[in-house]
């Protein structure tokens, strides 16, 4: 063996002594180590703790690196102090292990950098108390709005607007004020505000008077003449502006509208330029996140700077979050001149990446080998499979797997609440099988940056009920 290269030492459990076998052959001769593995007692290597790894497990002299099954890494800092700072976990699945070998992902190095500013409004602010202002406000920043657009009513004047933003100000949040009502937004400015949304050729005049930067709209979308006369004159005035040649929804001019967008950083390349997307996540009936990563790559490439998003109809309700990750994802692709592919795995909401399932011999040969009575769950070929001693019961239904289930050598054993377990993850499975996601029992599904940690109820219940792995 070459004096350089590592011997690393792996452990698993019985019934994943195979495939541990064969990836771990696969890998090491890939990323060029030498390697043993510790076939441990026990069925599932899930269901080992620390303690109990710590009594069994025997290491070659020779190791340099132990992996561990990735459940242990809770107790890894327990399993160190007896075994030392080389032990570390590899991943839950097996079928992941080439990943932990494939040294940084390439988003690593200076990935999550923009340079696209988030405007979120809320929309009629003036409906809301005051705390539930605030605590909106502190929400969208929270979810990585750097300016919170106060938005107020059309034919309703605001008579709190200032008192409202003073008090937002006041809580360390940048305020815009939504208005084309000259008083509320005076108010406004005196009290804080630092953009005004916005200004066309009825409002230009009262804007000089806020000493405060406006985003210039078209006063009709499309009359190019007008809105270069304005432009004209906020740049004589000397007052700060941002442009906004205004985006229509799909169906509407939309690609019209785009390419002013275009034309308008060709003729003004050094100008701040506004893109407010609403207009399309909120009136296309389609999930909001694939839009909003798709507009704000239009954004990177065209030099826009900021972007106006809301999220009020449900479809769009995690907008902000969206435009949070799609600017970092967008900002790393243009500007390493990548495709925006596997850099941003919290976006993929809807489906996965990738479907990892065990071929039906592996499936059949696990109720051949399993000799406990405890009741496995796997997704394969469109079906559920529910596998247990001597027991391999499948179908698309969950409700018909399940009555399999019941009529076999294992049904006598489903109480009550192991029952409810069982349905509850089937439930899962049809969802993961309905969408392509992948299923795997007891860990939630991946829903992106959505994604909700569940508890290990299988595991939890064994432990309640004195039972052993060994």
């Amino acid at each position: 063996m070459n004096q350089d290269t590592q011997h690393l030492h792996f452990v698993t459990g019985r019934l994943a002594e195979r495939a541990v076998r064969d990836i771990v052959a696969s890998v090491a001769d890939e990323f060029r180590f030498e390697y043993s593995i510790s076939v441990l007692p026990i069925t599932v290597a899930a269901l080992m703790t620390p303690k109990w790894l710590l009594r069994h497990l025997q290491i070659p002299d020779r190791a340099d690196r132990i992996v561990l099954p990735g459940y242990l890494h809770d107790g890894l800092e327990l399993i160190r102090q007896s075994l030392g700072q080389h032990v570390e976990c590899g991943p839950r699945d097996i079928r992941d292990l080439p990943t932990f070998f494939g040294g940084k992902r390439l988003r690593d190095a200076g990935y999550g950098k923009h340079s696209l500013e988030i405007i979120a409004e809320i929309n009629h602010a003036g409906r809301l108390t005051s705390q539930e202002l605030i605590e909106t406000a502190q929400r969208l920043l929270r979810d990585g709005a750097d300016v919170i657009d106060v938005g107020c009513t059309p034919g309703y004047q605001w008579n709190d607007v200032g008192d409202a933003v003073k008090r937002l100000v006041n809580h360390q949040v940048r305020v815009s004020i939504d208005s084309f009502d000259s008083w509320e937004v005076s108010q406004a400015c005196s009290a804080g505000a630092e953009l005004v949304l916005s200004v066309n050729s009825s409002n230009r005049a009262a804007a000089l008077d806020w000493n405060t930067p406006v985003v210039l709209i078209p006063d009709v979308p499309g009359e190019e003449k007008k809105f270069h006369e304005n432009i004209d004159f906020f740049l004589q005035s000397g007052l700060s502006v941002r442009l906004d040649p205004i985006l229509e929804p799909l169906g509407c001019g939309f690609t019209s509208s785009l390419l002013r967008y275009a034309a308008c950083r060709k003729e003004y390349p050094d100008a701040h330029i506004m893109m407010g997307i609403g207009n399309i996540t909120e009136l296309t009936d389609v999930d909001s996140a694939g839009i909003n990563t798709l507009l704000i790559g239009i954004c990177q490439e065209l030099g826009i700077q900021s972007l106006l998003t809301t999220q009020v109809i449900n479809w769009a309700r995690s907008s902000v979050r969206e435009c949070d990750l799609a600017r970092r994802l967008m900002h790393f692709a243009i500007t390493q001149r990548i495709p925006p592919k596997h850099l941003e795995p919290q976006l993929v909401m809807l489906r996965d990446t990738k479907i990892k399932e065990f071929p039906r011999e592996v499936l059949s040969n696990l109720a051949e080998n399993i000799r406990d009575n405890n009741i496995r769950l796997a997704n394969c070929e469109g079906n559920i499979h529910a596998i247990s001693a001597k027991v391999h019961v499948e179908d698309a239904d969950p409700f018909v797997a399940m009555e399999q289930l019941l009529a076999s050598s294992v049904g006598e054993s489903i109480n009550v609440e192991h029952a409810f377990y069982l349905g509850f993850e089937m439930c899962k499975a049809l969802t993961a099988n309905t969408l392509g996601k992948h299923y795997e029992q007891d860990q939630p599904l991946d829903w992106g940056f959505l994604t909700q940690s569940e508890p290990h109820h299988r595991l939890t219940r064994r432990r309640e009920k004195g039972e052993k792995g060994e």
